[in-house]
């Protein structure tokens, strides 16, 4: 893989035929995903796609769209689609040039290294991951009003308006959505500070209707105000009232100087196709242009008969990169994080070398590299306009419904970000990730992520465009639907749909999708001496891929309710 940092050279040094059993053996599930003419919406919910085409529809840009679905799930989709939470947007426009925006959450300014530790220096997850303390600084407003003012062409009144009329008038619930809500209902109850009876004030079921007037009331002063509406005035007051109640430490200080940052995109070549994804903050395109990177001196295809032995190289590299995330990365603007160290082809080599396609590597024997200078409830959603501008956007609150804390009077959820920091060195968070010095906590730093928003290209076109949520899971997930594309001659919609494959250094496992019905594959892992562990789905991916035609194939993640929506 040749990246714009100098990445790999053209000679390979490794030659290993790998054989793909689980696809060339079983029947082709013909899945097609939604085929559209000229543009394309999917996210995690029908109803923010909706929003989104219907924004492109009436001559919206893909920016514009963006805006409109951003807003549109943090109403119907509240458990991950946000205004208290952030995220990271890569733009492709038309004509090649790219954009990468982060909103992250940040530290705010009175967080402390070791806020979550108790006397004796032992870790308190609880404050880290519920809570008000638990919340860093929203960026999801500012980075809509910084993209709306680079990139946007709609009156910005208009791409919030959809979703004011989802919050005022409400929205049918679905038979899974309803069990959620009542299932969340105590933990809501337990960590805001005035009940949020919106939620809470019956058990739901399906064909009932979701009212939030705080929330939309919210959202009219956040469309007549922009960026004003969230971060100083009525809005502000009642974040920090809410944090004063609960005992966090959000101030208006930190409210009125969160900034959203207009970042260098991370881009590389894999083979045909050139990479366009988000660098730190995030780990995600970090980790995604590493294994693509060490891939690349493996043949890979669906020619043979397999699948075990490309499971088990994608896991050794899993392995050794997740031990380069908890050393090396964290946000730049704190940490020289080595990017062109990490992506060199002498590194990934040496990386490596110790490489046994006949045995696992115990995680205990991994270390980091040597450098020689220095939610799971996410969603994604991915745009195609019709004029070939691409989106591909992902934001977060971190855990399913962030902190549980709903801002009194504001009516939207806080996110629980901090626990993205690493609160204690060799500690996990939340998903299992353990983290070093290079992550640790400062007042206005943002907190290291793995959400990997990506846009791809081929022979200089717009071949797709791609993310998913799912905490550590989701560079994964990403690098397993883009090689189920390239190297696997699938569809988006069938990419989408294989059964996916996790791991991540420590634990010292594999996670797989449940209902992965093929015993001969999971046994060959085990003889390898891979240690499995079977979890519900892995992902929720989102994407869109342009076919020789001209036209589009939208693929949502039937893992969700997720759905595409086009024309």
């Amino acid at each position: 893989m040749k990246t714009s940092k100098h990445f790999c050279k053209e000679n390979l040094c490794v030659l290993l035929v790998l054989f793909i059993l689980g696809f060339s053996c079983q029947p082709k599930k013909e899945a097609v995903g939604l085929i559209a003419d000229e543009a394309m919406v999917v996210s995690a919910h029908p109803l923010a796609s909706k929003v989104g085409k219907d924004i492109l529809q009436q001559g919206g840009n893909a920016v514009d769209a963006a805006i409109a679905v951003q807003m549109a799930l943090a109403v119907v989709y509240p458990q991950a689609g946000n205004i208290g939470g952030g995220g990271f947007m890569v733009i492709r426009e038309a004509g090649g040039s790219h954009h990468t925006l982060d909103y992250r959450e940040k530290a705010p300014l009175a967080a402390s290294r070791d806020m979550y530790l108790d006397d004796n220096g032992d870790a308190l997850p609880e404050k880290s991951q519920n809570g008000h303390l638990a919340s860093g600084v929203p960026g999801s407003v500012d980075g809509m009003v910084r993209a709306h003012e680079k990139l946007g062409s709609m009156e910005w009144a208009r791409l919030i308006q959809p979703a004011i009329e989802l919050a005022e008038d409400g929205f049918e619930l679905s038979a899974d959505e309803a069990d959620y809500f009542t299932r969340v209902s105590e933990s809501l109850k337990k960590y805001s500070t005035v009940d949020p009876i919106q939620f809470t004030g019956k058990a739901w079921n399906a064909g009932d209707r979701l009212i939030q007037s705080q929330l939309a009331n919210t959202l009219k002063l956040i469309r007549d105000k922009g960026r004003a509406g969230f971060y100083s005035g009525q809005v502000a007051n009642d974040i920090v009232a809410e944090m004063e109640r609960g005992g966090g430490i959000i101030s208006l200080e930190d409210l009125e100087q969160y900034e959203s940052s207009w970042r260098q995109a991370l881009t590389g070549d894999y083979k045909d196709y050139h990479i366009i994804t988000m660098g730190p903050p995030s780990s995600g395109g970090l980790i995604l242009l590493q294994m693509l990177g060490i891939m690349e001196n493996y043949q890979v295809s669906d020619q043979g008969m397999a699948y075990a032995d490309y499971l088990h190289l994608k896991t050794e590299m899993e392995r050794r990169i997740f031990a380069d995330r908890a050393a090396f990365m964290a946000d730049a603007d704190f940490y020289p994080v080595p990017v062109d160290e990490l992506l060199a082809d002498s590194y990934l080599d040496q990386r490596f070398s110790n490489f046994d396609p006949d045995a696992a590597t115990p995680s205990d024997l991994i270390m980091e590299g040597n450098i020689l200078s220095m939610s799971e409830e996410t969603t994604h959603f991915s745009i195609v306009d019709q004029e070939g501008n691409a989106v591909s956007c992902t934001t977060t609150l971190n855990g399913g419904m962030g902190s549980k804390v709903v801002v009194d009077g504001a009516g939207f959820l806080l996110n629980n970000e901090m626990d993205d920091f690493s609160i204690k060195p060799g500690f996990p968070n939340m998903f299992g990730v353990l983290g070093g010095e290079a992550n640790k906590i400062e007042p206005g730093k943002r907190m290291l992520s793995s959400m990997t928003p990506t846009i791809i290209e081929k022979d200089g076109e717009l071949f797709m465009v791609v993310g998913t949520p799912g905490g550590s899971t989701i560079p994964t997930s990403v690098f397993q639907t883009v090689v189920n594309v390239i190297e696997f001659g699938m569809g988006m919609q069938e990419a989408i749909n294989e059964k996916r494959f996790h791991s991540q250094w420590k634990p010292d496992q594999i996670s797989f999708e449940k209902d992965f019905d093929q015993a001969d594959i999971l046994q060959s892992l085990r003889d390898k001496g891979h240690a499995l562990s079977e979890r519900n789905g892995i992902g929720r991916v989102d994407a869109i891929l342009m076919l020789e035609d001209g036209k589009m194939e939208g693929g949502a993640d039937p893992r969700g309710m997720d759905a595409a929506s086009g024309f």
